[in-house]
């Protein structure tokens, strides 16, 4: 290493310096809040008992310091042992940040502790109460004459089939297609009548609106409902009759629904699916599976065809495909981490996904226009100021979205999307392009679908697992057995439900969304933790005034630090998302390769860190 003039020691001092001014800032600006007495809502950590007092180390970063906590506040808590704390005195300058515990959770070491801390700390109601066990004990699962007569449509003969992972237990949508000689199709998509089980001013109807969703943590499953209903009468399980919402739709050789029809029905599937295999039967790699399903092998091959012409279309008018992996993390029997990888998409996939999106359309479509109370499924115009921004990092990659009279449009995106494929930058493009959108809600006026360019969305296919799906089956019911007719003081209480189920159920997917992503990343983690020192090629991810983020092949993310980035001084340009280096002009961009070692993996903190290669 050369040697360095003065100038470069003084500025190299002078960030210094102004680095622990940030952080004292940043220490002082915590003070403030907590000095406002911001809730800080349930934290979990790991308690450190002393003699006289202990402390909790909190599990998230967002409390950043450990938490006090006096003899009298133990509440049986041992050493190291994981609890729920309730804040009691915030801190201020000089004094500690003060708790209490509320809850001891087990030992660190006990296997499926960390999880459920996550589910403490989120105050996830994970157990049903002995009112709705009852409830649910008194309900008739068994499907009788009479509940065929209440103008169903018997399918029971048909061939329907469901398609799902190999682990699914709730199945609640099943599919059937027919091909006409003139080259059109009929879809039909059968989901389960959830509503018909579960009735408004229950118990289980208030218990199902309170979760609001189903949460999915890997190795366990926080249900909407009860398994009694969400595993049993409601699950269409393969030879068993079952009650359905059914939705047939007639779709033209350019993949439009030219007409369509929702109806009550009873089914029974004939056979059980899995993606891998449906995926095996399109793909005729099998030989042993198309022999075995050889007297279904049309409705598969159907389906697929099917499927690409309403991917064709959708993808048309602007359809946002964007490709971003999601993780596929596998647990011993202990529930630790042993492996991470992407999950892998499939042909078979995608024949749902546009089944399901098409059916989803039909309804909302269908009810908007008839101006019933509804909960649609919405996602707005991304703001023109975030769409600007992406505009100035995308200019130097030769990219740019286009903006007409201050609005944007899917095609506007999909032409980006369209141009990055195959390209090394198209992950964090997507990825950017991810961000740059506004989150998708759930709202009782219908606002149409940014992201799936559709005019008209809805989510119906998923009863067992969404309360909004379960009110507007609720609101369908009704309709289809009253012949559309509806009392002006029944719409009118089923549009203040609407408003209010709306708003609770877009808090509910918010939260379920966070603890879903906290324990993904807890277990990524928890796969790093004993490859210390490992060596692995990434992607930057993230690039930061304080850092950047790396990616690595099997989705797993860590941060690194100024420090473990190379011996400079390195300026953040936050136009073009770039760190250059000031003695070296080395650069770090988004999407440009980087080796990585491993450093640091706190499964509790879910941190992932990790330092530059040859420094």
């Amino acid at each position: 290493m050369g040697r360095r003039s003065k100038k470069f020691f003084e500025k190299k001092k002078k960030r210094l310096k102004q680095s622990k001014n940030y952080k004292k800032a940043n220490k002082l600006q915590i003070y403030r809040m907590q000095d406002e007495d911001i809730d800080m809502g349930r934290i979990a950590g790991t308690f450190q008992r002393n003699k006289s007092f202990g402390f909790v180390i909190p599990d998230t970063r967002k409390v950043p310091m450990d938490i006090y906590i006096s003899q009298k506040n133990f509440n049986g808590a041992k050493d190291n042992q994981k609890v729920i704390v309730e804040i009691t005195r915030q801190a201020t300058k000089g004094r500690k940040l003060e708790g209490k515990i509320i809850e001891v959770v087990g030992d660190t070491d006990e296997a499926g502790i960390d999880m459920l801390t996550l589910i403490k700390q989120y105050d996830v109601p994970y157990e049903f109460s002995q009112g709705v066990i009852d409830e649910v004990k008194h309900i008739d699962t068994k499907i009788t004459d009479a509940d065929v007569a209440k103008k169903r449509v018997d399918l029971r003969n048909e061939e329907i089939f469901t398609i799902d992972g190999e682990d699914a237990k709730d199945l609640d949508d099943a599919v059937s297609v027919s091909k006409h000689d003139d080259g059109t199709y009929t879809l039909n998509v059968h989901i389960a009548d959830v509503s018909y089980y579960v009735k408004e001013g229950t118990k289980l109807n208030k218990e199902a609106l309170n979760r609001g969703t189903s949460i999915y943590m890997l190795d366990r499953v926080i249900p909407m409902l009860p398994k009694e209903i969400s595993n049993g009468i409601c699950s269409l399980n393969e030879g068993e009759d079952r009650l359905t919402l059914s939705v047939s739709m007639n779709i033209d050789k350019k993949g439009n629904v030219t007409s369509s029809k929702i109806y009550k029905s009873i089914i029974n599937v004939t056979k059980r699916m899995s993606y891998n295999v449906v995926y095996k039967i399109i793909n005729k790699s099998d030989k042993e599976i198309l022999k075995e399903y050889k007297p279904y092998l049309k409705h598969f091959n159907n389906m697929a065809k099917l499927a690409k012409l309403l991917e064709k279309r959708r993808l048309a008018n602007g359809y946002l495909d964007l490709d971003i992996p999601e993780s596929k993390i596998t647990l011993d029997e202990l529930g630790k981490a042993i492996d991470v990888q992407k999950y892998e998409i499939n042909d078979a996939h995608k024949i749902i996904e546009e089944f399901m999106i098409t059916a989803n359309e039909t309804v909302a479509e269908t009810f908007e226009k008839l101006k019933a109370p509804f909960i649609y499924r919405i996602h707005e115009m991304p703001d023109i100021e975030k769409v600007e921004d992406l505009n100035k990092f995308l200019f130097d990659l030769g990219y740019k979205i286009k903006i007409k009279k201050n609005e944007v449009s899917p095609k506007d995106f999909k032409e980006v999307i369209e141009e990055i494929k195959g390209k090394k930058e198209e992950k964090v493009i997507s990825t950017l392009l991810l961000k740059t959108l506004k989150q998708a809600k759930y709202e009782s006026q219908n606002k149409g679908h940014f992201g799936i360019a559709s005019k008209y969305y809805c989510h119906f296919t998923s009863p067992i697992r969404r309360y909004p799906d379960l009110f507007i089956h609720r609101v369908i019911s009704e309709y289809l057995e009253n012949n559309y007719c509806i009392s002006e003081i029944i719409k009118a209480k089923w549009q203040k439900q609407a408003v209010k189920y709306a708003e609770i159920s877009s808090e509910k997917e918010r939260n379920a969304v966070m603890i879903e992503r906290d324990a993904e990343d807890m277990k990524k983690a928890e796969f790093m933790e004993d490859k210390i020192n490992d060596v692995y090629d990434g992607i930057i991810s993230g690039v930061t005034s304080f850092g950047i983020f790396v990616e690595l092949e099997n989705t797993v993310e860590g941060f690194i630090r100024f420090e473990y980035l190379g011996n400079d001084y390195y300026a953040y340009d936050e136009e073009k998302r770039m760190l250059l280096g000031e003695r070296t002009k080395e650069t770090f961009r988004i999407g440009d390769p980087i080796k990585i070692r491993v450093i640091e993996a706190n499964k509790n903190q879910r941190r992932i860190s990790f330092a530059k290669e040859n420094m």
